[in-house]
C-alpha cells in the first residue's frame, strides 16, 4: 500500500557521509543498480494497487468508514508485524526472508486479480487483501533498510540512501496517475495483476544476489529473547523514545489527510479514477521536491524547528482538503502534502536511525514503525467514523485542531537531544574471562567496585544514571547502585543478565557513545587499579 511505500522511503533516509562521492555513484554497483530499477517499478505497481483498491471500495460502499478501513487495513499489518520482522532480519537469512515477503505479496496480488476479473470482488474481499498485501510489505521493510550496506561501499551509503529516496518519489509521482488511466480505459484487475508482476523483478534480483555470509562469533540470538532485548533497548534509548512520542502525535492526526481523500475526490469533487490518480501524483511530486530540498533546509534548521514547520504546514493542507472545492486549487495544496509529509517522515526516521545501534537497528526501526501504522491504523478508523457521522469538513477540521497542538510537543520530546550520539561498535577496555561455562547458565549477577571522593559522590551517581541507560539498553534485565555503610565512598553497581551468553552479547555490544560514558564514570574511580569486577552465577 501507498503508506508502506513511504515506510522503504523514509526509513533509508539518512544523513549523508562526511566527503560524499556523486550522487549517482553507488549506481555502478551492478547489484544496487537492478535493485534499484526493479525497486522503482514494484513501487508504481504498489501506488498503481493503491489507487485500484481504493477507488473499487468507492464503487461498492458510499460509507465513509469502509473507506477509511481501507487505509486501515493497509496500515494495521505493519503494526501487528513489523517488530516480529525486525528481530527475524537481525537473526536469520535476510535475503531469503526477503524472497519469502516478495513470493507472498505476488500470491495475494494475483488471487486478488483473478476475484476482480471474475467479479467476485467485495467489500470484505478488498480488506483482506489490503491486508495481506501489507503483511508481506510488513515482512520485507526491515530488512530492506537493513541490506542497503551491504550493495555498495561505506563511502557511497548516503548516496545510496538518497537514490532510494529518490526513487520511491519518482514511482510516487508516476504510479497513481498510470493507474488511474489504466482504471478509466480497462479496470481495476489490470491493475492488480500489473501490481503482482512488478514485484517479479524484485524477487529475480534478489534470486542472482549472493550476499557475502556474515561472520558470528556467537550462536544467534532466539526469537523471543532477541524481542526482549529489542523492547529493552528502545526503553533505555531516550532520544528514540522521543521519536516514538513525535510519531503518535503527528499520525493520528496526519492519518485524516489519506484515510479522506478518496472520499473528497469522488463525492466532493465528483472526480473518476483519473482525477484521483492526478491528485495523487501532485502529492508525489510535492515529496520529491520535499526530497531535493531537504538536504538544504537540514543545513538552515534544526530537526525540531523542521518538524514544528512541515506539521503546520501538513495542517493547512487538511484545512483546505476540508473546504477548496476547486480540483487545480485542491491540488495545489496536495503538492504541499506530499512536501510536508516527507519532511515529517524524514526527520522522524533520521532520528530513528541515528538512535539505533547497529546490532539492533532492525528491531529499533521496526519498533518505530510499528508505532507509525499503529497510529495511522487508529487515527483512520476514528477519522473515518467521524466523518460518517458528522461530515468530512467538521472530521478534518478536528484533525487540523489536533495536529497544531500536537505540535507542542516539541516542549517535551526533542528530536536534537544527544546531537553527538555515536553508536558505532566499540570494545570496552573491561577485559572477558575466558571460562568453560555452558552459554545458558544464569542469571549472572554483575557488579563493579567503585572507589569515590566524598566531594565527587553526588556527581558520580548522576552520571550512572546514564550508565544505567547503557547496561539496560545491552541486555541487563535489571540495576542498582549501592554505598558501603561502613567504608563511605565504596560504591558498588551491579546489574543482573539473563544467562552467561548474554553477558558475552552484552560485553559484544557497547557502542563509541558507551565506552565515552564508561570513561567519565572511571574519571571519578580514585584507585590506582581499574574497578573491580565481580560475576555472579546462579547455581545448577
Amino acid at each position: 500500500m501507498a503508506q508502506v511505500n513511504d515506510l522503504q522511503d523514509v526509513t533509508q533516509d539518512e544523513a549523508l557521509l562526511p566527503a560524499t562521492p556523486s550522487p549517482w555513484q553507488p549506481l555502478r554497483q551492478p547489484v544496487f543498480r537492478m535493485l534499484w530499477i526493479a525497486t522503482v517499478v514494484s513501487n508504481m505497481g504498489s501506488w498503481m494497487n493503491d489507487v485500484g483498491v481504493n477507488w473499487t471500495m468507492l464503487t461498492l460502499s458510499a460509507d465513509p468508514l469502509s473507506v477509511a478501513l481501507v487505509q486501515a487495513a493497509g496500515s494495521l499489518p505493519m503494526f501487528l508485524f513489523a517488530l516480529p520482522s525486525g528481530v527475524l532480519a537481525d537473526i536469520i537469512d535476510r535475503r531469503k526472508y526477503l524472497l519469502f515477503s516478495q513470493l507472498w505479496v505476488f500470491i495475494a496480488a494475483t488471487g486478488l486479480t483473478v476475484l476482480s476479473f471474475t467479479g467476485h470482488v467485495t467489500p470484505l474481499v478488498l480488506l483482506i487483501a489490503a491486508f495481506l498485501m501489507s503483511m508481506g510489505a510488513a515482512m520485507s521493510s526491515p530488512p530492506f533498510q537493513a541490506i542497503v550496506p551491504d550493495l555498495v561501499k561505506k563511502a557511497e551509503l548516503g548516496p545510496a540512501i538518497a537514490l532510494n529516496s529518490l526513487g520511491i518519489n519518482i514511482s510516487r509521482a508516476i504510479g497513481p496517475a498510470l493507474g488511474g488511466l489504466i482504471l478509466s480505459f480497462v479496470g481495476p484487475w489490470m491493475v492488480f495483476l500489473l501490481n503482482a508482476l512488478s514485484v517479479l523483478g524484485v524477487a529475480w534480483v534478489l534470486w542472482r544476489w549472493k550476499a557475502s555470509p556474515d561472520v558470528q562469533r556467537l550462536p544467534p540470538e532466539h526469537f523471543f529473547s532477541a524481542v526482549r532485548a529489542g523492547l529493552r533497548y528502545v526503553h533505555a534509548a531516550p532520544v528514540l523514545r522521543n521519536v516514538l512520542v513525535r510519531t503518535v502525535a503527528f499520525f493520528v492526526f496526519g492519518s485524516a489527510g489519506w484515510a479522506l481523500l478518496p472520499l473528497v475526490a469522488r463525492r466532493e469533487l465528483g472526480l473518476g479514477p483519473g482525477g484521483y490518480g492526478i491528485m495523487l501524483a501532485f502529492i508525489g511530486v510535492g515529496a520529491i521536491c520535499g526530497a531535493v530540498l531537504l538536504p538544504r533546509l537540514r543545513k538552515r534548521f534544526s530537526a525540531d524547528r523542521l518538524m514544528v514547520m512541515a506539521s503546520l504546514l501538513f495542517a493547512t493542507t487538511l484545512l483546505a482538503l476540508a473546504f477548496i472545492r476547486h480540483f487545480w486549487w485542491l491540488n495545489a495544496f496536495e503538492f504541499f502534502t506530499g512536501f510536508a509529509w516527507i519532511t515529517v517522515l524524514s526527520t522522524l526516521n533520521l532520528g530513528a536511525q541515528r538512535s539505533a545501534a547497529r546490532w539492533v537497528k532492525a528491531r529499533a526501526l521496526a519498533v518505530y514503525l510499528t508505532v507509525f501504522f499503529g497510529s495511522m491504523t487508529v487515527g483512520s478508523a476514528v477519522w473515518g467514523q467521524l466523518a460518517s457521522r458528522y461530515g468530512i469538513p467538521l472530521s478534518l477540521c478536528t484533525a487540523t485542531l489536533g495536529m497544531v497542538l500536537a505540535s507542542l510537543t516539541v516542549l517535551r520530546w526533542r528530536l536534537d537531544k544527544d546531537p553527538d550520539l555515536n553508536l558505532d561498535v566499540s570494545e570496552l577496555s573491561d577485559p572477558v574471562p575466558t571460562l568453560d561455562i555452558h552459554h545458558d547458565r544464569g542469571p549472572v549477577r554483575v557488579s563493579y567496585e567503585y572507589q569515590i571522593r566524598q566531594q565527587d559522590a553526588h556527581a558520580f551517581t548522576v552520571c550512572m544514571q546514564d550508565m544505567r541507560r547503557v547496561r539496560r539498553r545491552s541486555g541487563a534485565i535489571n540495576w542498582a547502585l549501592y554505598e558501603d555503610i561502613f567504608q563511605p565512598g565504596i560504591f558498588v553497581e551491579t546489574f543482573v543478565v539473563g544467562s552467561w551468553m548474554e553477558q558475552l552479547r552484552q560485553l559484544e555490544r557497547y557502542t563509541m557513545n558507551d565506552r565515552k560514558i564508561q570513561s567519565r564514570v572511571y574519571a571519578f574511580h580514585q584507585a590506582e587499579q581499574m574497578p573491580i569486577v565481580r560475576y555472579l552465577i546462579a547455581p545448577e
